[in-house]
Parts: structure tokens; sequence; C-alpha cells
């Protein structure tokens, strides 16, 4: 069974799947790392070239081949909830664990990062989180076994209760 990580951006993916790969010796998977490798080019010019939906037509390919492999920690882009299939497809062999942040806490970790393209045009960075997090919400809700809250938790706390929630 595959450990399956999802969230918003800045809900700490990534860095509690390294925490949960080392502890179980397992391979960590980022999607959009598998989907960057794959394109040969950045998410922002893949969305540029090709549109929203090229990217999640490869993020659901990408959902499939993951969820034939086992024993993985797969943290995913935060938009693989948007097409329903690829929740089902996660959870055929994985549990699915929603990491959760509020706006502020997002905001104030991703504020830097420019490798992901507007997802909402003509907003402040905090109204497209704000609108982007609450279109999502009840996606990730029907998409996730666990949900956990990270705002005031070191990603060692968030990977200790995923651990705990494992047993």
């Amino acid at each position: 069974m595959n450990i399956v990580l999802i969230g918003y951006r800045g809900t700490g993916k990534s860095h509690v799947g390294h925490l949960l790969g080392k502890r179980f010796g397992r391979k960590v998977i980022s999607m959009d790392e598998e989907i960057v490798k794959s394109a040969g080019m950045p998410i922002p010019e893949i969305v540029e070239k090709f549109g929203w939906p090229k990217f999640r037509d490869m993020e659901t390919a990408e959902a499939r081949k993951l969820a034939g492999l086992d024993q993985l920690v797969i943290d995913c882009g935060g938009g693989v909830i948007e097409r329903p299939e690829n929740n089902e497809i996660l959870q055929q062999n994985g549990r699915v664990f929603w990491l959760q942040a509020s706006v502020e806490a997002i905001v104030a970790r991703i504020k830097d990062d420019n490798q992901r393209p507007a997802l909402v045009e003509g907003k402040t960075f905090t109204e497209e989180v704000a609108e982007v997090l609450e279109r999502r919400t009840p996606l990730y809700h029907a998409a996730a076994h666990h949900e956990i809250n990270t705002d005031e938790k070191t990603p060692q706390q968030v990977a200790e209760q995923i651990i705990a929630l494992l047993r």
C-alpha cells in the first residue's frame, strides 16, 4: 500500500513525504517532478504551451502509473483532486492523507514560489489561494482517508501523526 499526500501547495507534503520515506525506507515520488521529467519542461511552460487540461491529463496518467506500484510515498500536486478519477485511482492502492493549512499559513509558506502559474487571473496572491482553496476543500475532503491540519505543527509532528494513523 502507498502513502498518498494531498493538499494545497505549502501544506508540507514534500517535507513530510521525505520524512515518511526515511522512516519507512520507501521511495518518495513527487507527481509534479515526474511530470516535469517526462515533459522535459517546467510546469509553467507545460501550461503555457498546452493549457491546464493537458497538464491534468498528464497528472492522471502519472496517478495511474503510480497506483500500479507499491510501498511508495506519493507527494501529489495540489490540483490532483480536480479530477474525481484521480481520487479513485490513488485510493486503489493507497492511504490518502489530506494535509491542510489556513490561507494565511499557505501564503506565508509559498509567497516566493514562482514554479507554478497563476490559477486565477486578476487576483492578488492571497485572493487566489483563498478562492482555489475554497473550491478544492470539498474535493480534498472527498478524496482523503485522513485529514491533518498542519498550521501549528512541524513536518516531524505531521509525519508522526500519519505514522500513528497507519498503525
